[in-house]
């Protein structure tokens, strides 16, 4: 075996590229869009490194076209977790017991194939499997998945140098992080290409073995992550990739007794329903599972009189409809003073009247579809509801059509009571409710922002007084995990801004930080003793 302490690459964030008419990559990324379009894949899941097909083939769509045919991925029923999980748990000795540095060079191979050879794979797969226009593709399934991966590694190195600080004369006290006891649950959601691609691999590269179910609806993009996790060198059974119903993998994963741990990203109703479930099975697991989630928010942006009415105008629509508002992150509802009304209220709809909307393969198209019919239908009959409101008033947008895609005008609602159901209820689609405060009422509205919501994941505060911020940072510290001074509350950067938020949005393990790796490890303390004592008798025994 190799030995030495070994410095690993340091991490830089993955440039980001423009798209701009007339670039190279914008070229490249037409040409992996053309021949993704050009062909229907068949896409099988990957257990114990075999490719599983069982005939009972589902279809995949772009959500804004969904008459044309992607491919089909083969469903699995509860025999295929089952399979997944014995070869997980076979694969484990052998992964384990890997030099954490071979298991370094394992995902630092993964970054490089996602940033160079499939880049424009993985961005085309993201565009027309999740509808997101060709700058969210490359800020999430390029860029920010190769970052993950970068910048875990450098996590792990820092984890597994952290030790005592003292050994005393004749003594040795290490520290070694071990993998958990079991396998590991991760549940990835359609939003997001990097999550679905961070939450298996931050788990595995501590020395863990996965069992991975991805959102049906990002089955598409999930492909190709496995296929450069392969590539890259994942050994076979490291990571095991189900397509099976959310019922019949919890039946099976959560009664288990290696069941070591879950890495969710999704809604909190699903999270509290699997933490439920864990609970009543405790008693089953050899050890207690690490549950860590990350659940959704009901963001808000909160202006001050003082804002600047540019900078808050930006922050509102972009961070609202930005793919098509179904960020975690995204600005759903807002606070503004009545003096920048009439001023801010003209900007917005000048800049939503030009947002174009359409499919992702024109670059021109800045709004995109909602990812499926479901979502539609639950989205609108919000909108619907508000347009007959006497509590609310649609102001801006409201119009929808699911003929060929699933798509939404970005939507404003003005909310005349600070409870109005879209101030509160999380949509994850492109729709914004605004409430307006008396300018004298700064105080009260912090800590109407404050209660409004279960939710605490991210926030902003649009202010040019300091004494306002400063007293907004304080006195919503509990209402979001991110919080923003003068910027939307979306955008999180892997490496700069660590994930994640509380209350009914997580478990604020921070994705992106070293602080979620340290919960995918079991430390054991390991005291050596040079000079042992040979008699039970202390001196003041005389």
């Amino acid at each position: 075996m190799l030995k030495g302490f070994f410095n690993v690459p340091t991490p830089v964030n993955e440039p980001v590229n423009s798209y701009a008419p007339g670039t190279k990559e914008r070229e490249l990324l037409e040409a992996a869009i053309k021949e993704a379009r050009a062909q229907e894949v068949d896409v099988p899941m990957y257990i114990g490194g075999k490719e599983v097909r069982t005939g009972n083939k589902a279809k995949m769509t772009p959500p804004h076209d969904h008459q044309h045919i992607l491919g089909y991925y083969h469903e699995g029923t509860k025999s295929h977790v089952e399979d997944a999980i014995n070869a997980a748990l076979a694969a484990k000795e052998n992964w384990e017991k890997l030099p954490w540095e071979q298991r370094a060079a394992i995902f630092l191979k993964a970054a490089e194939l996602i940033a160079t050879k499939y880049r424009y794979v993985i961005n085309a797969a993201t565009m027309l499997g999740q509808s997101k226009n060709a700058y969210q593709a490359e800020i999430d399934s390029a860029c920010e998945l190769a970052d993950f991966l970068r910048f875990n590694v450098a996590y792990m190195t820092e984890i597994y140098s952290q030790q005592p600080p003292v050994s005393p004369k004749g003594f040795w006290n290490r520290v070694e992080q071990r993998p958990l006891e079991g396998f590991v649950f991760a549940l990835t959601p359609f939003n997001f290409t990097a999550i679905a691609g961070n939450l298996p691999s931050s788990v595995a590269m501590m020395g863990n073995v996965v069992v991975w179910k991805p959102s049906n609806t990002q089955i598409y993009s999930a492909n190709i992550i496995m296929e450069v996790f392969k590539e890259a060198g994942v050994p076979d059974g490291v990571i095991n990739l189900v397509y099976v119903s959310g019922p019949d993998a919890g039946d099976v994963i959560f009664k288990h007794p290696d069941f070591a741990g879950i890495h969710f990203t999704g809604s909190t109703a699903v999270f509290q329903n699997i933490w439920n479930t864990i609970g009543e099975n405790i008693h089953r697991y050899k050890t207690y599972p690490r549950i860590v989630g990350e659940t959704g928010g009901k963001d808000f942006i909160l202006a001050h009189p003082s804002a600047d009415i540019d900078v808050l105008n930006t922050a509102l629509v972009r961070g609202a409809f930005e793919f098509q508002g179904q960020k975690c992150s995204a600005a759903s509802r807002a606070y503004i003073p009545k003096s920048l009304w009439d001023d801010l209220r003209p900007r917005m709809e000048r800049d939503i009247s030009s947002f174009k909307i359409g499919g992702t393969e024109d670059f021109g198209n800045f709004i995109n579809a909602v990812i499926d019919e479901k979502a539609f239908d639950k989205i609108t009959s919000y909108i619907d509801r508000a347009k007959a409101a006497t509590d609310a008033e649609v102001i801006i947008g409201g119009e929808y059509d699911k003929s060929k895609g699933y798509f939404i005008h970005p939507t404003v609602i003005q909310a005349k009571v600070g409870d109005y159901e879209t101030m509160t209820e999380e949509l994850f689609g492109p729709v914004l409710t605004v409430y307006l405060y008396e300018d004298d009422k700064w105080e009260e509205t912090l800590e109407l922002v404050d209660k409004t919501s279960p939710y605490a994941l991210t926030g902003a505060v649009i202010s040019q007084c300091r004494y306002a911020i400063d007293e907004a940072t304080y006195k919503l510290r509990n209402a979001a995990g991110n919080f923003y001074i003068n910027d939307k509350c979306t955008g999180a950067v892997v490496g700069q801004q660590p994930f994640g938020g509380a209350r009914g949005s997580g478990t604020n393990d921070k994705a992106g930080a070293m602080i979620n790796l340290l919960r995918w490890v079991s430390p054991r303390t390991i005291k050596e003793t040079f000079n042992p004592e040979t008699d039970y008798r202390y001196p003041f025994l005389g």
